[in-house]
């Protein structure tokens, strides 16, 4: 072999021993790098509803899951650390999208209250005597004083489910202080919210429907 060819075999396994070595060294700095932190996953903490002991309404109650804008048609747990700007808690986020969430505690609430004979939920054409629509306006902390406030804003309409004409509509909003900025006690305080707007929603939505029944 000439001296030419021996050089070229030389620098040839030079080459390959070097990108062996950049091979294995990139293995071990991936291995040592860490992991992106996983997100922290919430359910809205259970609430509570003692059934009625008023005379049951033998109608049933379809929930349509709330309109939301793209904001909130998401899993983030939302924030508004300084007015007219919305950000997100870092890696936490709720069970499923928020008006589905919230469509489940309205519904629980519905259920456990007892005086209907049925109540659906979900945007399926289940026919019922009565619909409730409703708009999602804020579900997220805001801050006052360095203290975060929990604001769920709803737009809901009574619907008569025959003639789909519009029975009643009310706005509600609820605002419960939490007792620190923990991620742990903002979600407790979203539990109170919803539950504090499940009663405030259940008494009127049953109140009107009770008064549809009468006239």
């Amino acid at each position: 072999m000439s001296a030419c060819s021996m050089g070229f075999v030389r620098r040839a396994a030079a080459w390959k021993f070097l990108v062996l070595i950049i091979l294995s060294s990139s293995l071990v700095a991936c291995t040592l790098l860490p992991g992106a932190k996983p997100l922290r996953t919430f359910i809205l903490p259970v609430g509570t509803h003692a059934p009625s002991s008023e005379a049951p309404l033998d109608v049933t109650l379809h929930l349509a899951t709330p309109r939301a804008s793209e904001v909130l048609k998401n899993r983030r747990i939302l924030v508004m650390p300084s007015s007219n700007e919305l950000s997100v808690y870092k890696d936490a986020r709720w069970s499923t999208d928020v008006p589905d969430l919230l469509r489940g505690r309205l519904t629980e609430a519905f259920r456990q209250d007892g005086r209907l004979s049925g109540v659906f939920a979900g945007n399926d054409p289940v026919r019922s005597d009565f619909v409730l629509l409703s708009e999602l306006d804020a579900f997220h902390s805001e801050y006052q004083a360095d203290t975060p406030w929990i604001v769920i804003r709803l737009d809901a309409q009574l619907i008569d489910g025959a003639s789909r004409r519009l029975l009643a509509s009310k706005n509600f909003t609820v605002r419960i202080k939490s007792k620190d900025a923990r991620i742990e006690s903002v979600v407790d305080t979203f539990g109170q919210a919803a539950d504090e707007l499940s009663r405030q929603l259940v008494s009127w939505g049953l109140a009107n429907i009770d008064e549809h029944i009468g006239s």
